[in-house]
Formats: C-alpha cells, sequence, structure tokens
C-alpha cells in the first residue's frame, strides 16, 4: 500500500508558531525515516490554528533535512498567483531536492474574505480563469509554448533535470475534468467532501488525455495503541471543529472535550481506531475507490499524539 502524509502544520496547545512549524519537520523526518511516499504541505492565510501560508518555504526547509521522500504542496491556491512565478518557483525547489518535489494546484481561498482579498483582490474572477492558468502554468512547467505565443522564449528558471510532479487537487467534478483535460495527477479530498469519489476517479480517468492517470485519496485517519484512546481522540477532533463553527478561538485540551457534547460531528468518514481498525478501513477504501496512493491527515492536540498515530501506521503497514 502506498500511503503519504498530508500536513497542515497545526499550532499544538500551548506552542508557539515556530514549535508548529519544527514539528512539521519532526514528522518529515519520521515519514521519511518508515518510508512513506510524500509529504505534502497546505496553504492557509490568516487562521488561528494552522502555521503555514508558505508551503514553497517551508518545503526548503524540510527537503534539507530529508533524503527519499517526496515533498510537496498540497496545495498552492493557484488564484492568488501569477503562473511563471510558481513555475519558477517549484522549479527551483526541484532543482535543490531533485526527482522529490511535487506541485499541488487548488482553487481554494485558504483562509478568510479579508486574507483572500490583500492576497489578490480579484479572487472570483481568477477562479473563473483557473484552466487557462492551469494551462499557462503547465507550459512554462513544460516548456510548452507555440512559437508565435509572447512567452515561447521564456524560461521558468532554473530548469531542473527532473521537473515537478503536477498534481490538481479538488473535492468536486470540475476539479477531476480540470486535472483529466491536462493530463495531471488528481488528488481527491475525501476526508472534506460530500461528493463520491468513485464516480469522480471515473470521470478523471474515462476523460484524462494522456498515458498515466494517477490518482490519490487523501483521508483522515486518528491511530492509536488502544481503541478506547483513538476514540477520546477522535471526539476531541469533531469538538474542536464545533468551537471553530462557533468561532470560539481557543483549542479544547483532550481532556476538556471529553466533559464536552459534540452539537455538530465534524465527519463521519474520520478513521480512528488501533492499527487493525485503520489497516481494515484504508482497505475498505482501497477496494471501493481503487485509487494508486492513499494521503492521511491527522489533526491531534499533541505534536507526541501525532506523531504516534504516523509512526504505528508507518511501522504496520509500510514495514516491507
Amino acid at each position: 500500500m502506498k500511503l503519504s502524509i498530508l500536513d497542515q502544520s497545526p499550532l499544538f496547545i500551548g506552542e508557539t508558531v515556530t514549535d508548529a512549524l519544527h514539528a512539521s519537520k519532526d514528522l518529515a523526518i519520521l515519514a521519511d525515516e518508515l518510508g512513506y511516499t510524500r509529504y505534502w504541505i497546505t496553504e492557509h492565510h490568516d487562521l488561528d490554528h494552522v502555521a503555514c501560508p508558505a508551503p514553497e518555504v517551508l518545503l526548503s526547509y524540510l527537503g534539507a533535512h530529508t533524503k527519499r521522500i517526496r515533498i510537496g504542496a498540497g496545495a498552492i491556491l493557484l488564484p492568488h498567483y501569477k503562473p511563471y512565478k510558481v513555475a519558477e518557483i517549484f522549479n527551483t525547489l526541484a532543482t535543490l531536492f531533485p526527482g522529490r518535489i511535487d506541485l499541488g494546484i487548488g482553487r481554494a481561498p485558504g483562509g478568510s474574505a479579508e486574507a483572500t482579498t490583500a492576497l489578490s483582490g480579484r479572487f472570483l474572477e481568477e477562479v473563473r480563469r483557473m484552466p487557462e492558468k492551469v494551462e499557462e502554468l503547465l507550459r512554462f512547467m513544460r516548456n510548452g509554448f507555440p512559437s508565435d505565443h509572447m512567452y515561447h522564449t521564456l524560461a521558468a528558471a532554473p530548469v531542473p533535470t527532473q521537473r515537478p510532479e503536477t498534481w490538481l487537487l479538488g473535492t468536486g467534478k470540475k476539479s477531476a475534468q480540470l486535472a483529466a483535460t491536462n493530463g495531471m495527477s488528481y488528488a481527491f479530498g475525501y476526508f472534506m467532501s460530500d461528493k463520491d469519489g468513485g464516480e469522480l476517479f471515473h470521470t478523471y480517468k474515462s476523460e484524462f488525455k494522456g498515458e498515466n492517470p494517477y490518482t490519490l485519496l487523501a483521508v483522515s485517519v486518528i491511530c492509536s495503541d488502544t481503541r478506547e484512546h483513538a476514540e477520546a481522540l477522535a471526539h476531541w477532533v469533531h469538538v474542536l471543529h464545533d468551537f471553530q463553527i462557533r468561532g470560539d478561538t481557543k483549542l479544547p485540551t483532550l481532556e476538556e472535550s471529553k466533559k464536552i457534547k459534540v452539537e455538530h460531528k465534524s465527519s463521519s468518514k474520520l478513521i480512528a481506531g488501533t492499527v487493525e481498525d485503520v489497516q481494515l478501513q484504508l482497505e475498505k477504501l482501497k477496494t471501493t475507490f481503487n485509487p494508486d496512493e492513499l494521503m492521511i491527515t491527522t489533526m491531534l492536540p499533541s505534536k507526541v499524539e501525532r506523531l504516534r498515530s504516523y509512526q504505528l501506521i508507518g511501522e504496520a503497514l509500510l514495514s516491507e
């Protein structure tokens, strides 16, 4: 089973933003040692409980501390940026870490309306132009402009010997079709979507223009040594979701969360349990959706809990 990690760089209780970014580094090192396939960083802006607005910066730090694992953005929010600049950044990363860089593209705002306006000012218009921007980005990445195009002599330097892998991340049909049209790998955010992943994967594969369609299913997972503790951690996640809906910026501790009733369950798709429980559920997802790869995201109240969850899964499922 191919397993990867989606890291939101969470800000743990009682810790600083610096602590959170260093925790991402520690998790990347562990993932590299255990044999996870890739490690992606999300992009969020001015949110209370996550620490990374600039995955391209953090990736250079992670790359310097790891040896094998692929590292990438999950995702760069393209409506905010010019394709040329994104191509330059990721070509630079691919030059520094050859054969290890993934460029995942998304269309979400990644933050509040105020943050979105501060970043781009015309977000909805840029979302409408997403197909054009993706095509332009890929032409820069692949040196693919026709000879009569104004950019045909323009290179997104430095040009690496091994180009970044390009991915489109999404939760709906438009993203699946856009990935297929452009011959990109497709990552479906199962943990944050109410859409039918099987139907989206079918759309992607049936409309794919190219030779090697590749799919990834991103799921929310909590693994612990005991089922009881895993369920307590899952309850904490649901309580946190309730707090966020109400606009409460205070993170509950695990002990505090046990006394709080959940009003809005964050997701019935959350997988929580022992290694055996998690392995069984992941195998079911593999059978149901037949993705080429599974990517795990884990939000927990402490760095220690999160490292342990990924360690248990990695040791059990990636031992070979």
